[in-house]
């Protein structure tokens, strides 16, 4: 074999050219066979991946595995699973007359963008039936259920999906990139030329228009879906002492359940029922009835009429269950009409809940918060601060995690937010390997990645606080876990110390709306302890310092669940 590649390479080497024509004919040769590819037109579907009527994926068209894509705050799956997770239960399956014409390409380009857009819903119609083109404007939602917006990669079954998931009848899509639910539309219908804006993580359907909602009504497989499953329970309450004012809209139910009372206040688009015994109540937490003093759930034991084994309440204590009907007394935001006075930090170690607390102060306030970096993620789900420079004036306060003295001093004044560092460590090293709401693969736990993260970390986390101490001014201190477990009072004290008025019906509301969009799942937890004895050793020295620095100021010391158990 040897000889005869040598006796090759001897013959091209006295005869170079021919060597060349060569390989000229096996690139045409090769050019030939990919232009010939091209134009079969044939869609490919691997062997794995289930075709139309067969498995889960039943009637799925092509199309669909090729351009539908699951957005940020969704988990990547194998393609095997998306398919269940995109067409699941609450879908109806797409007829067989749908699966016929799932080719790519049935678009003419002559064809306007309203009639393809048609076109893509009329294959939609199995799954979600289009409903028609709607006005919209932020003073009177169209849809007043929950909202989400992703400026990167909006599509229709991400803004369908995430409604479904919630129990909703609708799903609207605005600008290309807002995504809007709700029971019940109260807008008036437009022409479908109105709606024409492409989708931003799907540029062959349509995603609404200016003031106008691509509207969708979910076709649910079971009415069960709907009905009260996702419901909040939010406790026994004493009858607050003006009903007509405090609860405002009620009706007598002979058989009453948690569904029936539930489903009356979300046609009724209020965010909180309240069952007593035969009569159920609607309206808003306020004032009058703020749902901060919670009583024995004893006194509400009472048996529902309609089912045995559910409590209604009575008529001097209520059993009372959050809908999905947002409350949007505190969902307006905007920038500041003049420029900020001072520039206020909202200072934290990576990980200690900043985002979170950006999220609460904006619907606190209504007005925008700003960061000292730039996080393209995080603009795209609408913290529309992110893009504007720290020192632009336009917002309520910045965020940032610098811990230099020249970077503290540049603020007026600061919140402070610490965490528990075991917690604090945790979610910045699922953020760095997960992404914001996702969580950090074993291998990393397991590997080297942890124990270099904890050795680097760790010693951060400590001197953030320590220097924020020594150099910042007006610095306002506050626990995320005071944060969680007393919402309504930290979040006050942080609003005064940014100067803004606020109702305390609008910091009610915010306490209905408090979890925003990079809130990561508790159901994945590492079913074991990551930290190991020198860690915690390292760590727990750490909690002292901080704790002995915040005490020599007068403050509060950290909270008792910091020294592990």
């Amino acid at each position: 074999m040897a000889k005869l590649l040598l006796k090759f390479q001897r013959y091209f080497r006295r005869k170079p050219i021919r060597f060349f024509t060569l390989i000229a004919l096996y690139l045409t040769a090769g050019s030939l066979v990919f232009l010939h590819a091209s134009f079969t037109g044939e869609v490919r579907v691997a062997e794995n991946v289930p075709r139309a009527n067969e498995g889960p994926g039943n009637g799925m068209e092509a199309q669909s595995l090729v351009t539908l894509q699951l957005g940020r705050e969704f988990k990547e799956t194998p393609e095997s699973l998306t398919v269940a997770r995109r067409y699941g239960s609450w879908f109806k399956s797409p007829s067989k007359d749908t699966a016929a014409r799932s080719k790519i390409g049935d678009y003419g380009g002559t064809w306007s963008r309203a009639l393809k857009g048609r076109n893509v819903r009329e294959k939609e119609e199995d799954r979600a039936k289009y409903i028609g083109c709607y006005v919209d404007n932020t003073h009177r939602r169209a849809l007043r259920g929950v909202s989400f917006f992703d400026y990167k990669k909006m599509t229709l079954f991400r803004c369908q999906d995430n409604c479904a998931e919630r129990g909703y009848l609708f799903a609207g899509l605005e600008f290309g990139a807002e995504c809007y639910c709700g029971h019940k539309i109260q807008a008036a219908n437009v022409s479908d030329s109105e709606c024409n804006m492409e989708c931003k993580g799907e540029k062959s359907n349509i995603c609404g228009g200016v003031n106008r909602l691509s509207i969708y009504r979910l076709e649910l497989a079971q009415e069960s879906a709907r009905r009260y499953g996702s419901a909040i329970f939010r406790g026994c309450f004493r009858r607050p002492d003006n009903i007509s004012l405090a609860l405002p809209v009620s009706r007598v139910m002979r058989n009453m359940s948690v569904d029936r009372c539930v489903d009356f206040c979300t046609g009724k688009e209020y965010p909180l029922a309240a069952l007593a015994a035969t009569t159920c109540h609607c309206g808003f937490p306020t004032t009058l009835f703020t749902l901060h003093e919670r009583e024995d759930e004893q006194l509400c034991s009472q048996k529902c009429s309609g089912e045995e084994f559910e409590s209604c309440g009575t008529s001097k204590y209520f059993i009372v269950y959050q809908t999905q009907v947002q409350d949007n007394r505190c969902m307006d935001r905007r920038f500041l009409t003049a420029r900020a006075k001072q520039f206020v930090a909202l200072a934290s170690f990576p990980g200690a809940g900043n985002t979170w607390a950006r999220h609460l102060i904006e619907l606190a306030t209504g007005f925008y918060t700003g960061s000292y970096y730039f996080d393209g993620s995080l603009y795209n789900k609408g913290f529309k601060g992110e893009r504007d420079h720290w020192r632009s004036g336009r917002t309520i306060c910045i965020k940032t995690h610098e811990s230099g003295q020249k970077e503290i001093e540049a603020f007026d004044a600061a919140i402070l937010l610490i965490r528990n560092p075991y917690k604090a460590l945790m979610a910045e090293f699922n953020r760095k390997y997960g992404g914001h709401i996702g969580f950090a693969a074993h291998a990393h736990w397991k590997g080297k990645e942890w124990p270099e993260f904890v050795k680097n970390y760790a010693p951060w986390w400590a001197t953030h606080t320590l220097d924020w101490l020594k150099y910042g001014k007006s610095v306002l201190v506050v626990h995320f876990e005071d944060l969680k477990q007393d919402l309504f009072i930290q979040l006050k004290r942080m609003v005064s110390l940014l100067g803004i008025a606020v109702l305390e019906d609008r910091l009610l509301c915010v306490e209905g709306q408090k979890d925003g969009n990079f809130k990561r799942s508790g159901l994945r937890k590492l079913e074991y302890d990551p930290y190991t004895l020198e860690m915690r050793k390292l760590i727990n020295g750490y909690i002292k310092t901080v704790d002995t620095a915040l005490k020599l100021r007068n403050l509060t010391g950290v909270p008792e669940d910091y020294y592990p158990r």
